[in-house]
């Protein structure tokens, strides 16, 4: 998975640089609220998504939060990204979800038309606040 998001998102400094060990890894797929799927195609992964569910403080319910997804090249504009994301839906329906959303950088206009086709359009601001070490 980290290798497609590396190639796909070309950010080998993210997703390559200081991957975690497998105590980390073990531990993050044993939890509840992480969800990590992959598309198989003739044994070759062909996509892959990351998700978070947040529980929410306002009602008892959860949002599902898409991280990342990707698909490889080789494998786009055959529905491979609306399969990963419907299988999410279903696992968030079963799960105390009632939405699921999803972020796309301004100008990344193959992943716009798919969020657009799927769901509604919220135009934000997105900020990151650096942590000081």
């Amino acid at each position: 998975m980290l290798d497609l998001f590396a190639e796909v998102f070309d950010d080998a400094e993210s997703y390559s640089s200081a991957r975690p060990g497998q105590a980390y890894r073990s531990a993050l797929l044993a939890r509840d609220d992480v969800v990590m799927l992959v598309a198989l195609e003739d044994q070759t992964l062909a996509g892959a998504l990351v998700a978070y569910k947040l529980r929410k403080f306002e009602q008892e319910r959860s949002e599902f939060y898409i991280y990342d997804l990707a698909v490889a090249q080789a494998w786009r504009r055959r529905g491979i990204a609306t399969a990963l994301i419907d299988h999410l839906k279903t696992i968030a329906k079963t799960n105390g979800g009632w939405v699921v959303y999803v972020q796309a950088d301004d100008g990344d206009d193959p992943a716009i038309a798919l969020y657009s086709k799927l769901g509604r359009r919220e135009n934000v601001l997105h900020f990151d606040l650096f942590l000081d070490r």
